[in-house]
């Protein structure tokens, strides 16, 4: 087990009982809540839908197991397997609104950073402890958004944190895990992951242990990966809540189509490309050497963001907490006393032991005025290139009837309007077959796609982007007329519902 670097003693900054964690949350929270562009916490259009399944939970007195929201797919098959998260964005809008969710987002981030940087602590130098907390913070930035996943960040670190303090501690990981796993399992998918992870670092934890106590260590780890598992099942999607994310995983249209699953577009700055070329100046310099097997999962989690950008920020967040201890280990080791950077750490060791109650207490107050500030400053809405307002306003007085065919960024915003849609985030349920003929109708890759699909479903009115293919058609289909155009969507609406008004 590392050693806790402690404070200096004589530091006049230790005076005041500050540290870098209680530093860091509070550098967070305000920065995101007073940020120019809050709103970024609400740019996905997911967001919708998720407050309006919650609603729907608390209207019904359960969580549903049939579509409810969509005209094209009635009664299919579907499990809100986050259920609990959104019964928490559901509360949180109803008694906050659009602010309270940005709230909630950014204290779920500041909690993730604060916790990251105390574990980092504990095993590095503080500077290098601070440098890689802000290369985790910037990657989770990437996908900061009034979604379950954020407020699955923080079980995601403390999990994987307790799991790596089990491996150099060479002792199981503490029961209680198996209840934070039941809570992880109904907030957010990614609690596969840490399945995934348990069982990594169980092979870990037994490399790494003595011979003689290997087959006791094992045993012990074994039950608990099993315990996990069985803990996962707790959820109203049963077993069916372990096999989603394979099942998402093998849906290759649905993944080279939604934004957030392609790779990241490195035309662009992304803060993995700086993670990277620094891992790399690291490891060419000679200055890391990690297990080969933590090496391994590292990998796998770097294969994951370039793959699909979500993923930059489990990789953010997880990999300084693999790399910590045999980072700390080499470069104590490759120190030389009297350079220049000692003195550096020395002021940054002054903020590394735990806060004092007071600071603890003066920055609580700060946190509190700053999310008074925000949940009354009325600054705070969804993006307008997801939000179709006008144009749904503009459709129905415009006669418009009958299912809709929208655009997949609309889908949420119709939802919680209470208006039944074609197609919406939700594309593990709809499929990739449902999704490549919906793909094509829209681009016109084939030019008689989209007049099938009007006439399978009886569409009586589109809601689609500007720059969709599939308007330019509408615009010269007989029998539909365009109602409506803005920055943000189009309408068209079939001739015999205008003429029946």
């Amino acid at each position: 087990m590392e050693r806790t670097l402690s404070a200096a003693p004589h530091s006049d900054v230790r005076m005041v009982g500050v540290s870098w964690p209680l530093l860091a949350f509070l550098a967070v929270l305000v920065g995101v809540l007073a940020s120019p562009r809050p709103f970024a916490l609400l740019l996905d259009g997911d967001t919708y839908w998720h407050l309006a399944a919650g609603r729907w939970i608390v209207e019904h007195g359960v969580v549903p197991g049939t579509d409810p929201f969509s005209h094209s797919m009635p009664e299919a098959p579907w499990t809100a397997h986050e259920w609990l998260s959104e019964l928490v964005l559901y509360g949180v809008h109803r008694l906050g609104g659009w602010a309270g969710l940005v709230v909630l987002g950014a204290l779920s981030f500041a909690a993730t950073v604060a916790y990251l940087m105390r574990f980092l602590m504990k095993r590095m130098e503080p500077v290098h402890a601070l440098l890689f907390t802000v290369f985790g913070g910037l990657m989770a930035l990437t996908h900061l958004l009034a979604r379950p996943h954020v407020l699955a960040w923080p079980l995601l670190v403390v999990w994987v944190a307790m799991l790596v303090d089990a491996v150099e501690q060479r002792r199981p990981p503490p029961w209680w895990m198996l209840g934070l796993m039941v809570l992880w399992a109904n907030l957010h998918g990614s609690f596969t992951l840490g399945i995934a992870l348990a069982a990594a670092l169980s092979v870990d934890a037994v490399i790494s242990a003595p011979r003689g106590q290997r087959v006791d260590i094992a045993r012990r780890w074994a039950a608990f990966v099993v315990l996990c598992v069985l803990a996962a099942l707790l959820t109203p999607s049963g077993w069916q809540g372990l096999w989603f994310t394979f099942h998402v995983m093998g849906m290759g249209v649905a993944l080279a189509a939604i934004a957030e699953w392609r790779s990241p577009d490195f035309h662009g700055f992304q803060p993995v490309e700086l993670w990277l070329l620094t891992m790399l100046c690291i490891a060419c310099a000679g200055l890391v050497r990690l297990p080969w097997l933590r090496l391994l999962i590292v990998a796998g989690l770097l294969h994951l963001a370039l793959k699909h950008q979500r993923n930059v920020a489990v990789l953010g967040l997880v990999s300084p907490l693999l790399m910590a201890a045999p980072l700390a280990q080499h470069w104590r080791r490759s120190s030389v006393p009297g350079r220049d950077v000692e003195s550096l750490d020395r002021v940054f060791r002054a903020l590394a032991a735990p806060a004092s109650a007071m600071s603890v207490a003066i920055a609580a107050g700060v946190a509190v005025l700053a999310i008074a500030a925000a949940l009354h400053s009325g600054r705070y809405s969804p993006a307008i290139e997801r939000t179709p307002q006008a144009a749904v306003e503009a459709a129905m007085r415009n006669g418009a009837h009958g299912p809709v065919l929208n655009d997949y960024g609309f889908g949420g915003y119709l939802i919680y309007n209470r208006v039944p849609v074609f197609i919406d985030g939700r594309a593990d349920m709809y499929g990739d077959a449902f999704l490549k003929r919906y793909i094509e109708a829209l681009g016109m890759s084939d030019p008689a796609a989209l007049p099938q699909l009007l006439d399978q479903y009886r569409i009586g009115w589109t809601l689609l982007a500007p720059g969709t293919s599939a308007v330019a058609m509408l615009d010269r289909l007989p029998g539909w007329r365009r109602v409506h155009a803005d920055s943000v969507a189009v309408v068209h609406v079939r001739e015999d519902a205008l003429a029946a008004r």
